[in-house]
């Protein structure tokens, strides 16, 4: 592997060593000022508190950070208007508590954030909150910005000849340029690398830890009906599940949360040689789906949990192209990860809205997550960590070349 590209660059912080790597090249988006720029890794811990960490993350990349808030439309568009209100004001004030009380230390972690990037705490509260709060919006108010939630697709198999989970991850356009990993070391010994939104808790789109645990997810839509205001925000079962120990432990920590809006999890233990995508809703609701020989799709919809939900044409297209494509192998997999045959709702997008920020690989037996920046139909990968490290250190990839999968 070449040995020029960036290398981690020390950084002390009050006693605490940490690292910031550049590897990667971000695609970049339409003007946006974070075009361009590399996806950096900050390595950091153990903290002497969560507090802490969130500080160190929120200073270093304080500028990715208050550049999503500044562009965000639906943070500047509909959560601050309604936060506002005399309805908001009560339930993000719920909300807060219940998290705060069931998680105090990513709840410190995020106030932390705050601090460090020096933005308002209501606005990084209410991005990690967003989905919990958008749905209770009117709907007049949701539409007439133009707006929408995150979408993601992931294709699922564990079979004698391969055991893969391919995630594509989709977001709003306000994310392009706006991302980041983080690696902590706790002071257990448990270390965790996620993909994170600038000023979210890590992570709310993939990620994996030195048990060999990792986790994708996929947003689906129940009705306002399904939904129990001020519940637990899934924003901080996801930080949660950074820390598992197990699979089993995994699905404890999805069971004893009390969710305000569902969400699906896909849970990856390359100890056992096993995928459980898990289906979730408010009220407890828990379903859990084997991944078997069988190749299994899952967008933006529930499938297998009997909820209440809205049906999302974009959603159900990319779920009906995909059972039309050839699902044999790895390169099939990346393949219907990048097509783009239905213009109006592709697998793989580009915009105008929705924008697929890169492609996440778990190869069960190489033990190995890939991260691919562009569309991965063209197997160009970015990163590479090793899964069975106990260090979770990155393979350096030459960005200008590339590697292929």
């Amino acid at each position: 592997m070449p040995t020029n590209e960036a290398s981690p660059k020390k950084e002390k912080s009050n006693n605490v060593i940490f690292k910031v790597y550049s590897i990667g090249k971000s695609t970049g988006f339409g003007n946006s000022s974070m075009e361009g720029k590399v996806l950096e890794m900050l390595e950091v811990g153990p903290c002497e508190d969560d507090y802490r960490l969130g500080f160190l993350i929120g200073q270093r990349f304080c500028s990715q950070i208050r550049s999503r808030l500044a562009g965000d439309l639906i943070l500047q568009n509909q959560l601050l208007p309604f936060a506002r209100t005399t309805q908001a004001q009560p339930l993000i004030k719920a909300l807060s508590e219940t998290n705060q009380k069931k998680f105090p230390r990513y709840w410190a972690e995020l106030l932390g954030t705050a601090e460090g990037s020096g933005v308002p705490v209501l606005d990084i509260i209410l991005i990690n909150f967003r989905k919990e709060i958008l749905p209770l919006i009117s709907n007049t108010a949701m539409n007439s910005n133009g707006d929408t939630t995150d979408d993601c697709s992931d294709i699922l198999v564990v079979s004698d000849l391969m055991a893969l989970a391919a995630h594509n991850e989709d977001a709003n356009v306000a994310l392009v340029g706006h991302t980041y990993l983080i690696k902590r070391k706790l002071s257990n010994g448990l270390s965790f690398i996620a993909y994170t939104y600038a000023g979210e808790l890590p992570s709310c789109a993939f990620g994996f830890n030195s048990h060999g645990m990792a986790f994708t997810l996929n947003s689906v839509p129940p009705t306002e009906d399904e939904i129990v205001p001020a519940g637990i925000g899934r924003n901080f079962v996801s930080r949660d599940l950074l820390e598992a120990t197990s699979i089993a432990d995994a699905l404890a920590k999805i069971r004893s949360s009390e969710v305000s809006v569902g969400h699906s999890y896909n849970l990856i233990d390359i100890q056992t040689r096993m995928i459980l995508n898990v289906e979730t809703a408010s009220r407890s609701r828990v379903s859990v789906h084997e991944v078997g020989a069988t190749p299994f799709f899952h967008a933006n919809m529930y499938l297998h949990l009997q909820v209440q939900q809205v049906h999302d044409e974009n959603s159900m297209s990319r779920q009906r192209r995909a059972a039309l494509l050839p699902q044999e192998s790895k390169t099939n997999f990346l393949s219907i990860l990048g097509d783009t045959e239905d213009t109006k709702y592709p697998i793989y997008m580009t915009g105008p809205t929705l924008y697929t920020l890169c492609t996440a690989v778990i190869d069960l037996d190489e033990k190995s997550l890939t991260i691919v920046e562009g569309n991965p139909k063209k197997g160009k990968v970015s990163h590479v960590f090793s899964m069975y490290s106990k260090d979770l250190n990155p393979e350096l990839v030459n960005c200008a070349e590339g590697t292929r999968l």
